[in-house]
């Protein structure tokens, strides 16, 4: 089966078919202009001053600051919230079949291996109702959970609504005979050989209502969860993609029903998923099926982006590697096993070493650890234990990496003050907010406030102002950090060679 081959031949039509941040063609496709205007950053509180800084004169307002500590890079993996490998623990085809031992283990395995942050588990709608208003999770659904929370990972997960390479359809069977299907046809191209394809009524009343009630469910549970790092967003299609390639058109009667239909599916998702951050794909909208308006409320309501290759469409790469500074975005892309026969050696630069090069590329958060439909551990061993350096390489640059390299000290009005000079030495920005935290060892006073959202960016410096009260002694006060996303709070790990105090805390002494 060809999962994502219609990436490089489905012709004009997929390649003309963009995503118009803006009102859409009656069509949805793409004026030609990709809109950058992407609305305001989300909203924070307590938002520090963050220059101009002028150390001398009558406007100096940190007059005659200096250095008195500065930090060094990280060298190793470090994990935060917003960025990380994500260990695929579950695909479309069903949970890892273990030649030897059982479920239990091989997931164990799967989650306890370093390389990965995040878990990821993809199933069917069916999989996780059988009834209405009631949600009964599969075995490795609730192993994925328990492995998470037993090795210190984070778990992401998509629920399908579609799939081709399954024999029942991806709807509970509650809904067989409410909800009308759709014959799209047979291909060779996607999915089971010889299957005859259908897809649901979207706009249908009993499937809104069902797949509402689902969400509804699901959101009750997970939203803000302390282990759900993200959820892709249900679209329309195959895997929840956004299309039904190779067929065209959609079973929906017309466009602006289909745009209706999934605008509204997705208001629903953003409205539950209101702490934890829904991805949705950056698919084209081959299928006319308003994939362009859903991109566009994504980013507007502070959610993020994913794609399921990289190598794709000009569109797709453009609205990843250019997306707002606070929105994240995470790559999946399989990668191969480790024999000779699957490196695909081409001018002496294996697949796996091109693909991983090409992720940097975009900037994402985060990057699938995945051998498609073979998921195992010893399957991605394979690869990584004889030619480690590609993986290791993007664990130490995957996200944002965030310290303070520069403490500037001055005092004003006798008031003492600290200057932050924040450098990120990641790939991606801040998809969110820092919070920026300082105290004293007795915890009788803190001083807190926010970053701009998105700052600071990859290879850029931004500088943040702390004043302190009144006979503070700067040395001996702790710094630490938290991001904020969607309003929801997080702590962060500062990514500095510095030794940092077991609740992440970075001492400030001087060392200049």
């Amino acid at each position: 089966m060809k999962r994502r081959s219609f990436m490089v031949t489905s012709g004009l039509t997929a390649l003309c078919s963009g995503i118009n941040f803006g009102f859409a063609s009656p069509k949805g496709q793409a004026d030609g202009i990709m809109h950058k205007d992407f609305g305001p950053p989300p909203p924070i509180t307590d938002r520090l001053y963050q220059g101009p800084f002028i150390n001398y004169g009558p406007a100096a307002n940190v007059p005659g600051s200096y250095v008195v500590m500065t930090t060094t890079p990280a060298t190793g993996q470090v994990r935060n919230f917003g960025m990380g490998l994500v260990t695929y623990v579950c695909d479309e085809v069903g949970p890892p079949k273990p030649k030897y031992g059982s479920l239990r283990s091989t997931i164990e395995k799967l989650a306890k291996w370093e390389l990965g942050d995040v878990l990821y588990i993809r199933v069917d709608w069916r999989d996780i109702q059988k009834e209405p208003g009631k949600l009964e999770f599969p075995e490795h659904w609730d192993l994925t959970f328990e492995m998470a929370k037993k090795y210190g990972k984070r778990v992401a997960f998509r629920i399908q609504l579609m799939s081709p390479v399954i024999h029942p359809q991806s709807m509970p069977d509650f809904l067989k005979g409410k909800v009308p299907m759709v014959e799209l046809g047979t291909t060779d191209e996607i999915g089971i050989k010889d299957k005859v394809h259908y897809a649901p009524r979207y706009d249908h009343p009993e499937f809104i209502k069902a797949f509402k009630e689902m969400d509804d469910l699901l959101s009750e549970k997970y939203n803000g969860h302390e282990l759900v790092e993200y959820v892709d967003t249900c679209m329309y299609g195959f895997w929840g993609e956004g299309h039904t390639w190779p067929f065209e058109g959609s079973p929906l009667p017309d466009y602006y029903t289909a745009r209706n239909t999934f605008v509204e599916l997705f208001e629903h998702q953003a409205a539950n998923w209101s702490k934890t951050p829904l991805t949705t794909n950056t698919q084209p909208d081959y299928n006319h099926v308003g994939n362009a308006e859903v991109l566009e409320k994504t980013i507007r309501s502070y959610n993020w982006l994913r794609t399921d290759t990289i190598f794709i469409e000009n569109e797709q790469i453009d609205i990843l590697s250019n997306r707002p500074p606070w929105v994240g975005a995470t790559i999946e892309q399989g990668i191969t096993k480790g024999n000779t026969e699957d490196l695909r050696m081409v001018d002496g630069i294996m697949r796996n070493e091109n693909i991983i090069a090409h992720v940097k590329d975009v900037g994402p958060n985060y990057f699938s650890l995945w051998n498609w439909h073979d998921i195992a551990l010893e399957n991605l061993l394979s690869y990584y234990e004889k030619y480690p350096k590609a993986l290791d390489d993007l664990s130490k640059n995957i996200g944002y990496r965030v310290r303070p390299s520069w403490i500037w000290s001055f005092e004003k009005e006798g008031y003492p003050g600290l200057v932050l000079g924040m450098v990120n030495d990641g790939v991606s920005s801040i998809p969110g907010a820092l919070r920026i935290n300082v105290s004293d060892p007795g915890k009788t006073f803190q001083v807190t406030g926010s970053l701009d959202p998105g700052y600071p960016f990859p290879g850029k410096i931004r500088q943040a102002v702390i004043m302190l009260p009144k006979d503070t002694r700067w040395e001996g006060l702790s710094l630490t950090a938290e991001i904020e996303i969607k309003g929801a709070r997080r702590p962060l790990t500062w990514a500095c060679a510095q030794e940092l105090d077991d609740d992440g805390a970075l001492i400030l002494k001087r060392n200049l």
